[in-house]
Order: structure tokens, then sequence, then C-alpha cells
């Protein structure tokens, strides 16, 4: 299925009656469109739900009015109101549809949120963007000019743009030849834009006697031709940072997994321990006791769910004694030794998830990673084929979300950790929709540089090649030249990754770790992990300074490691 944006470049009129005929466009076309409209100016005075059921038989899933949505904006959600958008989409989508036309928001006085919104939306549905100017009583270089502007909110990211339709008033149509100068004016400034109609049938507002008639007309002044001829061309795929949030939710709660959290008396823990009981995200096991539970909750405000499983530790601490004297009798621990060390909770925990009693473990805001990849190397042990374990932080960029590892747990590999490093991220992005698309960072691309690190980012990358030849991994490469596509044609113009990474392997935990972090802070970007790699039953890391929507992500990701690990 493919999907267009309409984008209007200004406050246009009359765009539901210009997705209308675009959607009756792909019909005549023998198509079958599926229409959707995220927001919309007021929900009780608006009619496209009915006009989409006249015009396509199609029922639209209820929108978020503009006053929800600066709500949501004021709050600091607006994300998580694209994530809705996401989840709405889905919903309504079916097997039937081909093609999907998206009506976007119009841009009002005062709501200077609204652009950057609308390319949000773009990305996160992968969809490529029409732009729909108003001719208005403008001049050819001032509509190029009004598009050109709204192209440059597009420049930076993956999403492609289709063409522009442009809106005139039927009485004040415009010469002959109009488009064609806007095109020119585009030109001139570098951008080959294809015009896809001049619609002189967009009213203000459709009425519903009316909805087929004005789909119809709209439809005969576009080019029908252009618009399937696009429909038909591949889209890269990208996964944008909203729909990776919905897809990991989703199945996460498809999951229905158990997770324990040693440190059940950690106030972000809790909170998050609740959030995910609530959303039903995960079954979370809180291994505290239940009063100094509820004195952190009530001190924080914190509802605790009634089916939120709080254990005493002392109460199950006798019957793991045995269990983990068996797991580790090759290295001679005795009972008491035992006992003594499940005093740790997250050595409980973790023979918990040896003994199968739950499904996956997260643990770090108190803990050091040391403290929580020990135990599961000692109990848990490596998976069958796997020299190490290793991490990756899932960074949601702006509009595409990007693998980094190992930023966490592996000082400095050698070329052949550093090569099954490389494996393991990749196989982590496949399994969590991202197309692994990996390069091995260094300080110099191809053979630029010289030097034994270079070179043992060189061998790493060999090695990865040839253990794994069905992914495309590429080697040295800087970070420019994995992430910029000019600077990947420039400086490495034959690697089928340079300028088109998706998943970034750091020559050493140093180079690693500052970059995770540099981005993440600088960037405002919010990294998901690290998740750990290479272990026989899911347990994960958190940072010592993780926020309590991290710890939710992380046990989200915890979840969903269980189905594919069981």
């Amino acid at each position: 299925m493919s999907q267009f944006l309409l984008v209007p470049t200004g406050a246009q009129t009359g765009l539901t009656a210009v997705g209308l005929g675009v959607a009756q466009a792909f019909v005549q076309a023998g198509h079958v469109p599926l229409y959707f409209k995220p927001v919309v100016a007021d929900v009780a005075a608006d009619n496209t739900s009915a006009l989409v059921q006249t015009v396509l038989q199609q029922n639209l899933p209820a929108p978020l009015s503009l006053a929800n949505l600066d709500e949501r904006v004021y709050q600091g959600q607006a994300d998580d109101a694209v994530e809705e958008f996401v989840a709405a989409f889905h919903q309504m989508a079916e097997a039937r549809h081909d093609v999907v036309v998206v009506e976007g928001a119009v841009p009002e006085a005062g709501r200077t949120y609204l652009p950057a919104q609308n390319v949000k939306i773009a990305a996160a549905l992968n969809a490529r963007v029409i732009l729909v100017a108003a001719v208005a009583d403008q001049t050819p270089a001032a509509v190029a000019t009004q598009l050109q502007l709204v192209l440059h909110d597009y420049a930076h990211g993956h999403t492609e743009i289709s063409g522009f339709i442009l809106t005139v008033d039927a009485q004040t149509a415009p010469a002959a030849g109009f488009a064609a100068e806007v095109q020119a004016a585009l030109a001139a400034h570098g951008t080959k834009l294809e015009c896809i109609g001049v619609v002189t049938a967009a009213p203000a507002g459709v009425e519903v006697a009316q909805a087929q008639d004005v789909a119809k007309a709209v439809a005969a002044q576009l080019n029908a031709e252009l618009l399937c001829a696009e429909l038909a061309k591949p889209v890269a795929e990208h996964l944008a940072p909203a729909a990776f949030r919905y897809q990991m939710m989703a199945r996460a709660r498809a999951a229905n997994k158990r997770i324990v959290l040693p440190e059940g008396n950690e106030p972000r823990t809790i909170a998050a321990a609740a959030i995910c009981e609530n959303k039903g995200i995960a079954r979370c096991v809180l291994l505290a006791k239940k009063a100094e539970v509820e004195e952190v909750a009530q001190a924080k405000g914190i509802t605790l769910p009634a089916s939120l499983e709080i254990i005493d530790p002392d109460s199950i601490r006798e019957r793991y004694v045995a269990p983990m004297v068996e797991l580790r009798k090759s290295k001679g621990l005795t009972a008491e030794q035992a006992a003594e060390q499940l005093q740790d909770t997250v050595v409980l925990g973790t023979m918990m998830l040896a003994t199968g009693d739950v499904d996956g473990l997260v643990s770090g805001a108190v803990h050091t990673t040391a403290n929580t990849i020990r135990p599961a190397l000692q109990l848990i042990k490596t998976a069958p084929g796997a020299s190490l374990v290793s991490s990756v932080f899932f960074m949601l960029m702006p509009d595409q979300v990007l693998v980094y590892g190992d930023c966490a747990v592996n000082p400095n590999p050698t070329a052949e950790q550093l090569a099954d490093i490389a494996i393991q991220s990749a196989d982590s992005a496949k399994a969590f929709g991202i197309e692994p698309k990996v390069a091995m960072i260094s300080y110099s691309t191809g053979s630029s540089g010289s030097g034994a690190d270079v070179e043992t980012v060189t061998a790493a990358t060999k090695l990865a090649q040839q253990k794994r030849p069905d992914l495309h991994i590429d080697g040295p490469l800087q970070y420019d030249a994995a992430s910029v596509p000019s600077v990947g044609r420039q400086k490495a113009p034959d690697s089928k990754v340079a300028g088109q990474a998706t998943v970034f392997v750091f020559p050493d935990l140093n180079t690693g770790n500052t970059t995770y972090k540099a981005v993440q802070r600088s960037a405002h970007v919010l990294s998901v992990g690290p998740m750990l790699q290479g272990l026989n039953k899911p347990v994960n890391d958190l940072s010592r300074g993780a926020l309590i929507e991290d710890i939710v992500y992380t046990v989200a990701l915890t979840a969903i490691q269980a189905v594919q690990m069981s």
C-alpha cells in the first residue's frame, strides 16, 4: 500500500474536495483508495466523514480536534499524538486498499507547529507528499516561492515529494500556462516538480449531496496518469519514530509477557510498572516489600493498579537456592553461597527468569551494567552460536529510527567480536522492522586513512560480510559518509550502505557511548535501550539516568524479545 499526504502550503480552502478528487482519480484508474484525515479544526462542524462515506463508502476514524492537538503540543505530547494517528491508520487499513490519501493539517495563524506536524505525519506513515497551493491573486513566482518554502521542511528527511496541485477560484482562473510558469520559477531555484493539476472546483465547503459530483469534477482536472505513475514507484522504507513506538507497543501487548523488575522499590521503576500494567504492555513483577512500594507510590502520586504484581523477595528466595546450586555446580557453588547471592534482587530476578517463572528482566535504574549482566552470564548464559553479549540503542531521530551498537558492553572489541556485534545488531534491527544497512564506523572511509584502529574495522567488515553475505555491511565508513547521501556518494560511490545506513557499529565502547549520548542530549533524541543481544533469555539494562518512559520502552522491548527467543 502506498500513501499520499496532501500538504497545504498556506491557508487553504477546499482541501477535502481536493483530497476526494485525488481519491476519485485513483478509483477511476482501477485502484481501491482509503481516505484518512487525522486532524480537523472542529470535530462537531466537520462533515468529512459523511463526504467520505458518500464518495468512497468508507467510515473514517474519529479525528483529533485542533484544540485537542493544541493541548498536546502545549503539554509536550505532540509525538504521542502522531503515534495515535499511526494507530488509527493501522486500525482502519485493510488488505483490499492499495493506496491511501491522507489529508494534512491546514496552517493557521497562531498554530506555528502545524507544518512540522505534517512533516511528522508524512514520516510516520511513510507517505509521499503532494503540495496543494491556492493561487488566489498571486503571481507564478509567488506561488513557486510558497512551494519552495514548504519543500524546505522536507529537505533533510526521507519523504518524497510527488508534485503539486494548484487550486483556483472558478471566477478568476489563471491564464493558460500559469502552472508551467510556476514550474519554471521552481526550476530556476534548482527544483524540478510536476504539476498534477489545476483545480477550479474546490469550494470552501462541500455539501454531502454534492460530494460525488465535486469529487468527479476535481478528478477530471487532475493528471491521473501522473498520479498512477507515482503510485507505481517503489518507496524506500524508513521506520519513523511514531511508527516504531506504535509497532513496539502493539507487539508488546500481543506478547502478554511477565517481566520482572528487581529494583521494585525504585520510584521511576514503580511508575513505569504502573504504566505498563494500565496499558497492557506487559505483566510487570516488582521485587520489593509491598509496604515500601505503597509508601513510594503515595509520596510520588503514583496510582498502583490493583493487578500490579508485587512480590516480597523474602517470600520466594528459598525456592531458588537448589536450582541455583544446580546451575552453578560446575563452579562448586554451595547452598549457603547461593542463599547469600540471592539476597541481591537482581540475582533473584535472574533466577526467576532462568527457571521460567518470568519471561524477561529489566534492571539498571540503580544497579550498574555489570551488576545486571554478570548474573545473566552466569545463570542465563549466551545463546547458541553467540560468542559474546553486546547491546544496541534504538535512536529515534526526527524522521527515522537508527540502531547504534555497541554502546554499553564491550570496551575494546577485536575484529572477530566487532563482526559479531555487527551481525547481532543487524538481526536486532530486522526483528524490529528496520531494514539493516550496516555501517562499520571509523575515522576513515575506505582506504583514505590508515592505522591499527582502521585495520581492525576493515578486518571486522570482511569477517561480517563472509559470515552473513545476505546482509548489506560496509566499512570502514566515517559517520557522515554513512549517514549523509551526498557525502556517501562522494566518498563511497559504489557502496550499498554509504549515505543510507540504518545500523551504525562503532569501533569501541568509548566512541559508541560518547556518540549516542551526544546525539541524544544535543539533538534531543529519544534513545530506547540499551537492549542486550546474545543471551539465551531477555535481560535488559537501563541507564541509571533513565526516565520513566525509558523504562516503559525497555519493558516493551524485553517482552518482544521474549517472543523472539521462545
